[in-house]
Parts: structure tokens; C-alpha cells; sequence
């Protein structure tokens, strides 16, 4: 324990004739507020510990420069998540989340040059071109290279009949389509179903709302100005790949979970026994009678 007299000449506080607890309580609380704290975040709240992503100022679609992080802070270098480590190097394609197109006339035409694997993402990923501008967007179920997809932005009073991959407004889009890449709230990017195989489906339409079901199941009513993906994700048999070895999933960036405590099978934890054996309920006690003693003393 550090020496009172020391701390209080290294700190300017003036001290009442207090107790001298009080007074150590006091000069704690004083250095606690001077001093900074690293907290240690916790797991689960949205950030990511695997990797750094260093995007530059203007999009572009070259391979971004990454920084494994092997689940610590990047702030406090402390462990955060304990399952993330090695793994193969991979290459980051920034995706343009934002499917911007006319407001009126007709749609903007996008062709699709390539299809690739992208090793941070579940699903493909497509580099479109329009214009002089090149972009990555997330792949189809079917995509092609050389397919033209269509961006639009305007509404019209009968639902289009789209193909996948085009980009339209959900009050564009009839009843029972299935779409991806969907915007939460109108001009934010398209943040919502971008895993492998997943999709959202239209179900029904209220005054200026689109009710549209989830990947989860759950149903959500958006604004019919919100842009959203036609089709299904590509890669739908991501979820049952295979692994196969140990080594497989350290190239997938797990780090191994061998020689834990096991809730079966480790000490103090729960035993798997047989049951005992059959018991007979045998018929209660009977009462003793009460014994009666009579005299003839008076």
C-alpha cells in the first residue's frame, strides 16, 4: 500500500481534520478521478475484433489494407473474444451499400463484369460497371457475368416485374417478392440481410408502409421509399459446408477450444448416472395407543 505522506505530496488536495479512514477514502476517490482507466469492452455489442479495415477517403475497388486484431481491443490490447485467431489472409473488397438510381423515366443499367469470392463475406461478391464507375455489390443466387441489372428510385402505380439483382423502392416491388440488401430507414445504406442464402420476403402493403418478413421470421413494416435487392443471396450451401479437421477451421480463423472444462464430463460438473432403482411407499406408522392409568388414592 502506497504511503499516504507520499500521495499527498504528489497531489494538491487540502484535508479537513477528518478521520484518518475518512481521509485515505477521500484521497483515493481524488486520485481515482485523475486517473484514466482502459475499460475492457465486452462482446456482443456490434464491434468487430477479428480485423481493421482501413478504408481510404474515396471509394475504389481495389483490395483494402487489413490489420488482424485475434480478438483484442485495438485500444487496450486486452483479450476480448477468445475464439478468434490465425487464419488465412484475406483480401477486403469494399461493397457500395448505397443502390442509387433516377427518380423518374426509365431505370439505370448496370452490367456485371465479375464474380468472386470474397474471403471476409459468406456471400459473392459482383463488380458492376455504369458508366465510368466501377462498384462491388453482393451476388445473387443466379447471377451472371454479363447479366444487366436495373436501379430505380421512382414508384409507379403498378408494381414492375423485376429480375434478380435490380434495385427498386419497396412500393415498386409487388407482393411476394424476395429481396436483400434492404435500407432500414430511407437514404441510409442497405445494412439488413447480407448473409449467404438468406432473404427477405414481401408480404403485405398499409398506407406509405411495406411489411416485409425477415430472415428471422420476423415481420417489420418499412417505409415504401426504402431501397431494397431483388433475389436470394448467393452461396446458399454455406451453411452446410463441411470443415472436416482441426486445421480447416484454423485456416478459418478459429482458434481451437480443446481441453476445456465440459459440463458432462469435467470435475464438479454434472455426471451422467444411472437411475436408482425402483421404491417401494410404504403405509404410515401406526400411532401408539395411549396407555391409561387409573388410581384409587383421592
Amino acid at each position: 500500500m502506497l504511503n499516504l505522506t507520499r500521495l499527498l505530496a504528489n497531489c494538491t488536495l487540502t484535508l479537513q481534520p477528518l478521520h484518518q479512514r475518512g481521509a485515505v477514502a477521500l484521497l483515493q476517490q481524488q486520485l481515482r478521478t485523475k486517473t484514466k482507466y482502459v475499460e475492457k469492452p465486452k462482446p456482443g455489442a456490434g464491434q468487430q475484433f477479428r480485423r481493421i479495415v482501413h478504408f481510404p477517403d474515396q471509394y475504389t475497388v481495389q483490395p483494402l489494407k487489413i490489420t488482424h486484431l485475434a480478438g483484442r481491443d485495438p485500444v487496450s490490447g486486452r483479450m476480448v473474444a477468445k475464439g478468434i485467431g490465425g487464419g488465412i489472409k484475406q483480401q477486403y473488397r469494399w461493397i457500395k451499400w448505397v443502390r442509387d438510381g433516377p427518380s423518374e423515366g426509365a431505370p439505370q443499367e448496370e452490367r456485371v463484369v465479375e464474380l468472386l469470392r470474397d474471403g471476409c463475406r459468406t456471400a459473392k461478391v459482383a463488380l458492376v460497371a455504369v458508366g465510368d464507375e466501377l462498384k462491388y455489390i453482393l451476388a445473387t443466387e443466379n447471377m451472371r457475368e454479363g447479366d444487366i441489372l436495373k436501379t430505380s428510385r421512382f414508384i409507379p402505380r403498378i408494381p414492375v416485374r423485376p429480375n434478380e439483382g435490380d434495385a427498386y423502392p419497396l412500393g415498386a416491388l409487388p407482393a411476394g417478392t424476395r429481396i436483400h440488401c434492404l435500407e432500414k430507414n430511407p437514404g441510409q445504406p442497405c445494412h439488413l440481410i447480407h448473409a449467404a442464402g438468406t432473404f427477405g420476403t414481401i408480404l403485405r402493403k398499409f398506407d406509405d408502409k411495406v411489411v416485409v418478413q425477415l430472415p428471422s421470421k420476423r415481420e417489420f413494416a418499412f417505409d415504401r421509399t426504402c431501397m431494397a435487392t431483388v433475389g436470394r443471396l448467393s452461396n446458399i450451401e454455406h451453411n452446410k459446408e463441411h470443415v472436416g479437421s482441426a486445421q480447416r477451421m484454423r485456416e478459418l480463423g478459429n482458434r481451437p477450444r480443446s481441453g476445456l472444462w465440459k459440463r458432462k464430463e469435467g470435475k464438479h460438473g454434472r455426471k451422467i448416472r444411472r437411475l436408482p432403482p425402483m421404491t417401494t411407499i410404504a403405509p404410515p406408522a401406526a400411532s401408539k395407543e395411549q396407555e391409561i392409568r387409573m388410581t384409587l388414592n383421592l
